[in-house]
């Protein structure tokens, strides 16, 4: 049994745990999460699955050998810094925190410390999540075969260099927003045709699920995926046409393009302010 140790508290660190227990990876009085006093919902939320809240991030790194810094980019350094004295050649350090690099994680503790950054994304509150990681420069196989266990029990998870963790972020981190708009604008088109709204949700949303599974299952090419679907001369033909019409792939690539640029600004500002 694994103890697990989250700097933060939050909704993500939360679903990560309760994924962690699911997959027989460790139990709730084996994990401890550090949360702000204020928030009550984080608190319980934790304590709900017999695990440890604390309001002191020292105590995490103490009872844990595997510390997942689940704290905003803002504030990484100085909870690293408070929970430096604590630290020991047994930890290994997991961040989620966009945007901080593993240089700078690095520099926050200890040298030889083992640090590895992930980029998990918010379905994983589902156990439906996209992850990567990447390893320092002290992680060694056995540090990446935890954090690859530990992920896939949330969903998937790939191990990657660092440098494409800002396209990661733009695809599968950001991602998300752009199926719901997806969704919601299927369901808008549904409703325009006549469909009541609670149905038209269902579907909509159950056709999003059952394509990306249809990818993952069969491996076939999405365009081949594509093309079984499109009868000659038909109705998915029309609907086709006319969002290749309205820019439809282009806008997609447009929104990642934005999104990964977005990503490297936001690292190189935290960067300058650390």
């Amino acid at each position: 049994m694994l103890k697990v140790g989250f700097l933060g508290g939050g909704r993500m660190g939360h679903a990560m745990a309760k994924g962690f227990i699911a997959a027989g990876l460790t139990k709730g009085e084996h994990i401890i999460a550090s949360c702000v006093p204020e928030d009550k919902i984080s608190v319980e939320s934790f304590q709900s699955i017999g695990a440890t809240s604390t309001f002191s991030n020292p105590q995490v790194v103490e009872s844990s050998d595997v510390v997942i810094i689940a704290v905003k980019p803002t504030v990484v350094r100085t909870v690293l810094t408070e929970a430096k004295p604590a630290i020991k050649d047994r930890h290994l350090f997991i961040s989620v925190a966009m945007g901080v690099s593993l240089k700078q994680l690095e520099q926050a503790v200890p040298k030889g410390t083992r640090v590895i950054r992930a980029m998990p994304n918010t379905p994983a509150l589902v156990r439906r999540g996209a992850s990567v990681f990447v390893c320092g420069s002290s992680a060694n196989e056995s540090d990446a075969a935890i954090t690859k266990k530990l992920f896939e029990s949330v969903g998937i998870c790939e191990q990657v260099p660092e440098y494409l963790l800002d396209a990661v972020t733009g695809l599968s981190g950001s991602g998300p927003a752009y199926i719901y708009v997806l969704i919601e604008a299927l369901a808008d088109g549904a409703v325009r045709m006549g469909l009541p709204r609670d149905l038209a949700y269902k579907l909509a949303a159950q056709t999003v699920v059952g394509a990306g599974q249809m990818v993952l299952d069969t491996k076939e090419h999405p365009g081949q995926l594509k093309d079984n679907v499109t009868s000659p001369a038909g109705s998915t033909a029309a609907g086709l046409y006319w969002l290749e019409k309205c820019g439809y792939r282009s806008a997609v690539i447009g929104a990642l393009e934005a999104a990964t640029n977005k990503c490297k600004e936001m690292g190189k500002s935290i960067e300058q302010s650390s």
